[in-house]
């Protein structure tokens, strides 16, 4: 699956929020969500226009793992 190369840090904190991500923390220009479904998870989100690819891509899988999805 290719990655959009335009998609900005507070597009998606909003996205994750659909999988029960909340932002317990910021500094700076990143922000830590949490979820406590399956389990405390943490990730911090860059608050970059456009986030770089290999950053989105980690954060993806990293969220992927928790929940037991696919990146796709």
């Amino acid at each position: 699956m290719r990655l959009p190369r335009d998609v900005r840090g507070s597009d998606l904190q909003k996205a994750l929020q659909t999988l029960g991500y909340r932002p317990t923390r910021r500094r700076g220009s990143h922000v830590r969500v949490t979820t406590g479904l399956n389990g405390e998870h943490h990730e911090v989100i860059p608050m970059h226009d456009p986030i770089k690819v290999k950053t989105l891509a980690s954060i993806l899988k990293s969220v992927a793992v928790h929940h037991r999805l696919t990146v796709d």
